[in-house]
This record gives structure tokens, sequence and C-alpha cells, in this order.
């Protein structure tokens, strides 16, 4: 009996290796065949083959790691691509499209790897990357202020050759230069001057993308209703956008900046409640927002601290005499301020020093990187004081995790919530950025800071928008749900569809079934397709 036993145990063990063995086989065999499917379809003029990268490529992971911008999707337990295309052409960006579709394999596209949830560069599903990085051209005409921006650049490169070619035009974009283009506008995006010129997307003309059939269209050809939905509902729902034509802002030569803080002993209190009450009703030139994190005295007792970061387009004495008349309570004073350009401020507030040459700005890779966590809300009505001081308790309590205030008001009120996909407008008063950092790698520490941030956004139910509590976009929350890459049941994706695109969602459904019927570009949290269109599609 023993000898039989070992037999039938050496069997079922050889049986299983087999088995692996011949899945490894064949999904080689597939990947081999995708490979070949990308080659045959390179065109003569731009061969493909130097952006195909495999796990046999030397440089695979450099190339895959390079643009992971949250440590918690760097693990050895991640799932990885089976390959990454950098596409050098538009043609690449074809031939993915139609080998992707051919195979039955999902595409993820990053641009700049900002995703907080890693949802452009992995998958529970055998994917491959489609990379961006390698189409960043900017061309910026001053003379018709508009600029070209392929959506492998990022903010930051933007921003500098704006500046390169006027001291007076910019862009209504993020704070953070390493962003990437693609990502940030197809999401809406926004930035300091928001108040004065609304979202990122709302300063888009035109634009280039590669469709389900693998053509490429500008807007006219595109249509307007498949150009409405990628200015605001994440690109990667519809299409590969390969540029955006952008509209240039005008911006003073001398804008104003200052941070100031306050802790609870220093009136932090009075001073955020009158914040809430001022910020959203300020000059639109004026952007003010609020941080909130918790800090230790030297007496080794925490507290509470407020930190309050603005851009003024004008000059300090302007910012001086409406701060004294509109927001006293802040004691701004002449000190605080500095004055300087407007692609310089871009530098102050990503704590770069002032005097650092703005060819920083072309630096690809963020001063840190770190494990984080975000989750964001909406306010419409100011917390009560009783409110505020049951916050500061809550942050004392959990310590770790920080807030930012984003105020609305101005232009982001005048422009209607259908205008593009992005819904939040008249009447939110601010949006809650959660935020959370660490260093410690592991799943234990990994759990422990998302919790956290968790408790924090369940404590401020009470406070912020209801039916639905409203969420933003681009700040990437796998906790909203998902629509199981587009399939989920029509009630389940419209629930959390509403949370970000409110009454827009009904139209982005009918116009991804429109222009994408086979469901190609899909993602965890994708537009879902009808129903009906689904269920066609499941049955063949």
């Amino acid at each position: 009996m023993g000898k039989l036993k070992a037999v039938v145990v050496v069997t079922m063990i050889s049986t299983v290796l087999l088995s692996i063995l011949w899945r490894a086989t064949l999904h080689l065999e597939d990947n081999e065949s995708f490979v070949r499917c990308l080659l045959d379809h390179s065109h003569p003029s731009h061969p493909i083959s130097s952006a195909i990268y495999t796990p046999k490529s030397s440089s695979f992971s450099s190339v895959l790691e390079s643009y992971i911008r949250n440590l918690r999707f760097n693990e050895s337990s991640t799932p990885k691509p089976f390959l990454i295309l950098t596409a050098l052409h538009e043609s690449h960006i074809q031939a993915a499209v139609t080998c992707g579709k051919s195979h039955g394999v999902q595409m993820k596209i990053r641009s700049g790897g900002h995703d907080y949830e890693g949802l452009s560069y992995v998958s529970t599903l055998p994917f491959f990357l489609l990379d961006m990085f390698n189409l960043r051209s900017i061309d910026v005409d001053i003379e018709t202020e508009t600029a070209w921006v392929q959506t492998g650049a990022t903010l930051g490169e933007v921003f500098y050759r704006i500046a390169e070619k006027s001291k007076t035009h910019g862009f209504p974009a993020g704070v953070c230069p390493t962003v990437g283009v693609g990502g940030h506008i197809s999401g809406a995006g926004y930035g300091n001057m928001m108040r004065k010129y609304g979202v990122s997307a709302d300063n888009v003309l035109d634009a280039l993308i590669i469709d389900a059939n693998g053509r490429l269209l500008d807007r006219q050809s595109m249509g307007e209703d498949l150009f409405w939905a990628i200015r605001g509902a994440g690109g990667a729902s519809f299409a590969v956008v390969l540029a955006y034509k952008i509209k240039l802002v005008r911006v003073p030569k001398t804008v104003t900046v200052f941070q100031v803080d306050r802790t609870l002993e220093e009136d932090a209190t009075d001073i955020v409640d009158q914040w809430q009450h001022v910020a959203y009703n300020l000059p639109q030139e004026l952007f003010i927002r609020l941080m909130l994190d918790v800090v230790v005295k030297s007496s080794g007792e925490k507290t509470l601290r407020a930190s309050f970061v603005s851009l003024f387009l004008g000059d300090s004495e302007s910012l001086l005499s409406i701060m004294k008349e509109r927001f006293p309570k802040l004691g701004l004073s002449k000190s605080d301020c500095i004055e300087t350009s407007w692609v310089k401020s871009v530098l102050f507030w990503s704590n770069i020093p002032l005097e650092t040459d703005i060819q920083v700005l072309l630096d690809r890779t963020p001063q840190t990187l770190d494990y984080l966590k975000r989750k964001s809300d909406y306010v419409r009505e100011p917390i009560p004081k009783a409110g505020l001081e049951s916050l500061w308790k809550k942050m004392m309590e959990l310590e770790k995790p920080r807030m930012y205030f984003n105020p609305y008001g101005g232009k982001m009120a005048e422009i209607a919530a259908e205008e593009i996909p992005f819904p939040h407008r008249a009447g939110n008063l601010w949006k809650i950025q959660y935020l959370a950092n660490w260093n410690e790698a592991g799943i234990e520490a990994a759990n422990r800071y998302i919790d956290l941030t968790r408790r924090l956004h369940e404590f401020m139910t009470p406070f912020v928008s209801k039916n639905p509590r409203q969420a933003f976009l681009n700040y990437r929350d796998a906790d909203l749900g998902s629509s199981s890459h587009g399939k989920a049941s029509n009630s389940e994706a419209r629930l959390n569809g509403m949370k970000w695109f409110m009454g827009n969602f009904d139209r982005l459904v009918q116009i991804k079934t429109e222009v994408d019927p086979t469901n190609f570009f899909s993602y965890e949290q994708s537009i879902p397709l009808l129903p009906h269109q689904v269920h066609l599609d499941d049955d063949m």
C-alpha cells in the first residue's frame, strides 16, 4: 500500500507539473503570437521592434517601474504585464489596439503613472501595458494662444514650454509637475487657477485619438459626443488619447504666493471657520488651499495645524487689501507674501526652492516616492464650529491621515454641470482630498494606513455631499467599487458612476456603447456598456 500511495502521489504531482508546464507553454505561445502580430502591423517607416519589452528583456523591470508612483504597486506580488509597448509613433498605438482586440487581451494605458490605485498599469487579468512616455511633444503657439500637447508629456514640461515662449501665459492644471498630461486632462484635471479658468478639461479645444477600430481621429472626425466624453470621464474608457489641443490662459507678469501655518493654540479653529465662509466667494484670482495635519508640540503633545497656501494672480499690495477686508482672521502680513512669476509659483507649490532654475520642471522623476492612499469628498455647506472641533479630535486620534480643502466658487460655479462629464460645479464649496503617505513596506502597514484613511473619511459623512456622496474621478479610490471591467450590473455600475459623473453618467454609457461596443477599452472602474450590449457580448 505504501508503494501504491507513493506512485499515486508522484503521478498526481507529475500531472500538476505537466498542467502548469502546459499552461506556461500556452501562455508563452500566446505572447509570442502577440509579438508577431505587433511586428506584422508595424509600419516600415516606423518599426515597432525597439518599443517592445517582454519579461525576457533585460530592461523590462526598469521600464515598468520607472513610472510607478505609488510603492504599493511595486511589490513582487503585484501583477505584471506580459508585455510593455513604449509607443514611439501613432502607428504603434494602432498596432496595439488591433492586436489587443484580435488576441482578446486587456490593454492598460499609462501616461505619467500617478494613478493612485495603479489602475493604469496593474490588472488581475492578463494584460499588456501601452506606455505613452515617449510621445510627449509640445507645440506652443503664442499667436493663437494654444498648444498641442501629446499625452506622454508631464505638466512640468507643459509649464516650462509655455514659459519659454511667454511670461504672461499659463495653463490651469495641477501643481505636481511630474503628473502625466493624459490622465490629468482626461479625468478633468484641476489646479490653483480653477477659480479663474475652470478645470484643465474646460480649456481643451481639440484632441487626437486612436479609437477602438484603430483609426486616428480629431475632434471633427470623432464627433462632439466622444470629444465631450474624453474631457473628464477618463480617456481609457473610450480610446487612446494621443494629444490634446489646449487653450492657454493669460497670467500677470507678477503673481503672489504665501503659506501661513496656524495651530489650535494660534486660533486655528476660528481661522478655519472664517476660511470656509469666504474662500469660495473670494475674487476669482485668489485661491487659498487649506491643509490640515497633526503635529507634535515641543511639549510632546499633539495639536492640529492648519496651513493656508495661496496663489494670487496679482501683486502683494492688492492681495493684502483683499485679505484685510475679506479674510482678516488669518492676519496675513507683507512678510508672508512672495512676489514671483507664474511659472516660478509652480516651484513654490511643489516645495521646490524659488531660486531653483525652472529647468527642474523638465525632471520627470518625483522628489520622493511613497506608499500612499487617497480618497475624496465634496462639501456643500460650512461645517459647524462644533463639527470642526470634533474633527480635530478625530484627526489627533488617528494621527496619520491629512486633509486638503480646495475651494470652489468663481468660474467653477459658472460652468454648467453638463458642459463636460466632470459635474462638480455650482453648490460645491470645496473639495476634500484625504491623504496618507508612509514608507513602511508590507501588507500590514498598508492595511493600517488605508484603514486610518477610511476611518477619517467615514467620520466626515455628516458634513459632505449626499445622495450620492460625490467623488473626484482623478483621485482614484478602489473603495468606491468596480465596474468589473465594464461588466458590472447596470444598477451597481450606475451607483458608482453617479458619484463621479452625477447626471452625466447615462450619456457616458450611451457614448461608450456606440464607440466601443466590444468593450475593448476597459479597466476596473471604466464606463460600462448598456446592459443589453454586455449581454450580447457575453453570449458570443
